[in-house]
């Protein structure tokens, strides 16, 4: 059948009684209650524009301290007590029975019976005119020290690693809602209109627990998702034109079905139509502008050496230095994710000794080289720079089932663990919060991951309480029905 056809008798079913009765008998329902309560959808007023450009620049609340974030996510939770919390005291107790009232009406993920005390594996000193406290772990990040901003008594609601790595990065543990980089290209759009607003680099051989969805775009217009790009191979899968296609064909092909995803939008007034039009239209403009820009073999040798990149191949260093690229060009949100960090002694790869040593080793240098490289470009004051994960690690040593490890290793925490900022309007050379002396619990400025959410959207320029979106008759925000921004942090 032609297509000209097809499209007729489409139209057509669209009129019959019994596309009414089969499909629309449903909404009759809602129908009536809409007549009741105002209705629950976002339809917008008569005569009101038609937004082509939903990633268009837009002008944030209140003046930003910040224009983008990088955010760099280490996936399975590397341990505080062996990386940034000294605690003496816990050394002292190394190897003894844990104190009864760690255990009295928690839960752990793998902790069976009374597990013995472990102190840290890692040697701290302090450094910077700052004095933070950093294990021998790290060779490079001691460098910049005072250009960070600790949060040392950070807490959240989740013990597993995929509820609560999307609980960090969308505000709920549920799937469904928008993630952090999609509310804030919702808000500002993007700077350059042949980028996406969000970007996604992942590392460490595997995805994130919580898979694609804490990059999605949940309720929000599909457009604002995070779109994955790779540092190996083609940037982003089936950006090349197939054969016997070439560039001019293939923006006829954009264009026509622009004009039939308009004339849809005319007739249904779908919002999600609009955001149709604009995927289609920038997946175009990035076969030109993102092959480029993910080329980092052209960078000086000096930047190579100061990453540690390795073109061509797949790593943690050569996203480090997309990134910075990114924000350059425009991209408002960058979100690295790096697979591996999960510590729980059950193998050498996976030990406090050697497993996290090495993981520690893959980011040091290019996370280092990050901060640097954007202070010498004078970027560092307007890209917000956060380090975390989705939660702590247990002062005591894992004992799954109730046996001991082979190797040393520590379970998943909710109560304490720390997350650190540079730039983006933040103080430097400052820590805040507290854990107590074992490192189990906070005692001072303890901070909730909602609070951590809320103080990125304030850099940005919004006020998470009034940052929201309508959706099934509610206004819903990044932080749910809490948060606050930590002012202590913002300079």
């Amino acid at each position: 059948m032609k297509l000209q056809q097809e499209l007729q008798l489409e139209s057509a079913l669209f009129e019959t009684r019994r596309h009414f009765l089969k499909q629309c008998t449903s909404g009759l329902g809602m129908m009536a209650l809409g007549t009741m309560f105002g209705g629950c959808g976002t339809e917008k007023k008569a005569g009101a524009p038609i937004l082509t450009g939903p990633l268009d620049p837009k002008i944030s609340q209140f003046a930003a301290k910040a224009k983008s974030v990088i955010f760099m996510h280490m996936c399975g939770s590397p341990s505080q007590l062996e990386l940034w919390d000294y605690k003496p005291e816990l050394t002292k107790l190394d190897g003894q029975p844990c104190p009864p009232s760690f255990l009295e009406g928690k839960k752990f993920a793998f902790i069976r019976g009374v597990p013995d005390m472990l102190g840290s594996v890692g040697q701290f000193k302090q450094h910077g005119q700052s004095g933070a406290w950093m294990s021998d772990y790290f060779s490079y990040l001691p460098s910049v020290a005072d250009e960070m901003s600790f949060l040392k008594a950070m807490y959240t609601d989740q013990f597993n690693h995929a509820p609560a790595q999307l609980f960090m990065h969308t505000g709920s543990a549920r799937l469904g809602r928008p993630s952090m980089g999609s509310w804030v290209t919702y808000g500002l759009g993007s700077e350059n209109a042949n980028l996406p607003g969000f970007v996604v680099l992942t590392s460490g051989g595997k995805a994130p627990d919580a898979g694609k969805s804490v990059w999605g775009s949940g309720f929000l217009p599909s457009v604002y998702q995070g779109v994955q790009c790779r540092s190996e191979g083609d940037p982003v899968l089936f950006l090349s034109d197939p054969g016997g296609l070439d560039r001019d064909l293939r923006k006829k092909a954009i264009d026509a079905l622009s004009e039939v995803n308009r004339q849809q939008y005319e007739e249904f007034k779908d919002p999600e139509t609009l955001a149709r039009i604009a995927q289609y239209e920038m997946a175009f403009k990035m076969q030109v502008s993102v092959p480029e820009i993910m080329d980092i073999s052209k960078e000086p040798e000096y930047i190579h050496e100061l990453y540690g990149t390795e073109p061509g191949k797949a790593s943690f260093a050569n996203n480090c230095l997309l990134a910075r690229k990114l924000v350059e060009k425009g991209v408002r949100f960058v979100q690295l994710y790096d697979w591996g960090w999960d510590t729980h002694g059950d193998g050498k790869g996976t030990s406090l000794e050697f497993g996290l040593r090495d993981k520690v080793k893959q980011i040091d240098k290019s996370m280092t080289a990050l901060l640097l490289d954007l202070k010498q470009r004078g970027m560092l004051d307007e890209t917000l720079v956060v380090w975390g994960t989705e939660f702590g690690r247990t002062p005591m040593q894992e004992n799954r089932n109730g046996k001991k490890m082979p190797f040393k290793g520590r379970d998943h925490h909710t109560d304490a663990f720390t997350c650190w900022m540079a730039g983006g309007g933040v103080k430097k050379g400052f820590s805040m919060g507290e854990s107590d002396e074992l490192g189990y619990f906070g005692i001072k400025d303890r901070t909730h991951i909602h609070d951590l959410q809320a103080t990125i959207l304030h850099q940005l320029g919004f006020n998470h309480e009034e940052f929201t979106y309508e959706f099934q008759g509610r206004n819903f925000r990044l932080t749910d029905v809490s948060g606050k921004v930590i002012q202590k942090v913002v300079a």
